[in-house]
């Protein structure tokens, strides 16, 4: 039995929501699931990833594989950063207290760097101009009335048959 980590789809149509899961790999895509992960939000300006980072690593230490999308939100909350940490525990390359600090600053580096690209983002929208378009004032010009001539009267010497 294959099991797998995943997205199932929620919300409505256009509007996407999904719950990360664990499930097994043969059941539907929204179907029955073993647990409940997070959720994830791509609609939000940056996404809203919420994720319980000890069920996700104990899953897959378990040998759960992740599908693509989930891999990089994986990567994105350090969960795959802290499994190789703890592999090098495992194979005495370094304690378990080292693998922590060293997890504990790419964590805080990793934050500083999504504040500052939200406020990137955001200074970027408020500096975005307002389109408001432009309408031209069209001179109207006084139309001047030209009488007609008054029509010249037959010449005399014509005669109408």
């Amino acid at each position: 039995m294959a099991v797998k980590m995943r997205l199932q789809r929620h919300g409505s149509k256009k509007r996407p929501f999904y719950f990360i899961v664990v499930a097994d790999g043969r059941a539907p895509r929204d179907g029955k699931f073993i647990q409940k992960l997070g959720t994830y939000n791509p609609l939000t300006v940056p996404a809203t990833i919420q994720l319980d980072r000890q069920k996700a690593l104990d899953w897959l230490n378990k040998g759960a594989q992740p599908t693509d999308t989930v891999r990089r939100i994986l990567s994105f909350k350090g969960v795959l950063y802290l499994k190789h940490l703890l592999r090098g525990v495992k194979l005495g390359l370094f304690d378990d207290a080292a693998a922590m600090t060293k997890f504990q600053e790419w964590h805080n580096d990793h934050e500083a760097n999504i504040n500052r690209r939200n406020e990137e983002h955001k200074s970027k929208q408020r500096a975005k101009k307002v389109y408001v378009p432009v309408v031209k004032k069209v001179e109207v010009k006084e139309e001047v009335v030209v009488e007609a001539a008054p029509e010249a009267p037959a010449a005399e010497g014509t005669t109408e048959a």
